[in-house]
């Protein structure tokens, strides 16, 4: 099997990986942080109108480039190395990918936005009893004449202070747990009846509890697909978080042999030492198993979904594992400046730990893949 990229792709991340070397240094994005809006709406705009990239994914009929998962995956991978607070997962993964995958009118009118980068999505799926169960919602949608009535609360909705869409899933019917009657709506963020609590997040994005109180839908705002169509959107979103964590890792692997080579003890650098040569080794072990479980989801999820779940949760047990071992180590070798606000390494290690449990931990997708395993 031939795994290597084609030379589009290398050329996304060339392109890709330059941009960043030049507009997302550390300090770059510490000041991107503290501003009042937690980021450089600048940087979104060269992301997609001037240097193109937002298109990658998409067909070309709706003005893309004709890629899709491997794209997505070499564009997190390059945004996970500077630990980037770009809203791709939100609106390039899983917004445009539950239009992709819907059709329609809404992915006609919405993914050349997207491209352009007019179009900002938030994924509102996560409600405080949820947990990792996508179909346990207490949101509800009623039907009203033509449209639809959405009433609920939703928590912990990463990038919904600078989103222009929520993509929000309710209950149309059936009963708390059940999946039939789960949907998946389309949102404007400016609709009447939405309310927002704005915060910032421990790993430097911003996100909001979000509350909806009768807010009312045009009957083209539902996507079509019902739970299967959100947990493909889900499974899309932890590969892309993996491929996330394999840029992060690499990072935080050559942060730490640098930090080595310059921190000295005895007289001599700390990297000469026979121990922290040994946990470097298996940092690096543990990066490349990250990269190789990524891609290996990553080239799944097109597959039936049996065999997607089942590629996704084994890749996300390996990686929430691999990660933290990884996350660990810079910080125990660098020592006690390794948590500090003033070096990079602090702020890898708290991504990399919401990673880990972001769309499910280890031990739920080990559970998962278990159940999945036994029922085929």
């Amino acid at each position: 099997m031939d795994l290597s990229t084609t030379e589009t792709q290398d050329m996304l991340r060339d392109t890709l990986s330059r941009f960043l070397a030049d507009t997302y240094s550390f300090d770059a994005r510490q000041k991107m942080l503290a501003s009042p809006e937690g980021r450089d709406p600048g940087i979104w705009k060269a992301l997609s109108s001037e240097l193109g990239l937002t298109c990658a994914p998409f067909a070309e009929e709706l003005g893309g480039m004709g890629g899709g998962h491997i794209e997505n995956m070499i564009m997190m991978e390059e945004l996970g190395k500077v630990i980037a607070i770009e809203p791709w997962l939100q609106t390039v993964v899983a917004g445009g990918g539950a239009l992709t995958a819907a059709g329609g009118q809404m992915a006609e009118a919405l993914i050349p936005q997207i491209i352009s980068g007019d179009c900002l999505i938030a994924f509102a799926y996560a409600e405080p009893q949820g947990r990792y169960n996508l179909a346990d919602i207490g949101t509800s949608v009623k039907s009203d004449g033509a449209g639809h009535v959405l009433n609920g609360h939703k928590a912990v909705v990463y990038g919904a202070p600078w989103a222009t869409h929520f993509l929000v899933t309710a209950r149309t019917g059936g009963s708390r747990r059940e999946r039939q009657g789960v949907e998946l709506f389309v949102v404007e963020a400016n609709s009447a009846g939405i309310s927002r609590r704005d915060y910032p997040t421990v790993d430097g994005f911003r996100a909001s509890e979000v509350y909806f109180e009768n807010v009312k839908l045009p009957g083209q705002a539902v996507l079509a697909g019902g739970i299967d169509l959100i947990e493909q959107v889900a499974d899309q979103c932890t590969m892309a978080i993996c491929a996330e964590a394999t840029g992060m890792a690499r990072s935080m692997l050559a942060q730490t042999v640098e930090y080595t080579q310059q921190r000295k003890q005895f007289g001599q650098p700390i990297g000469k030492f026979q121990a922290l040569q040994h946990r470097m080794a298996d940092m690096l072990v543990e990066a490349e198993q990250i990269a190789s479980m990524s891609l290996m989801g990553t080239l799944r999820l097109g597959a039936d979904a049996q065999a997607r779940k089942t590629a996704v949760s084994a890749a996300k047990s390996k990686v929430s594992r691999s990660l933290k071992f990884v996350g660990q180590s810079a910080v125990q070798t660098h020592g006690g400046i390794g948590i500090t606000m003033e070096l990079g390494i602090g702020h890898y290690f708290k991504r990399s730990t919401m990673i880990e449990n972001q769309f499910g931990g280890a031990d739920y997708h080990l559970e998962r893949y278990e159940a999945l395993t036994l029922a085929a």
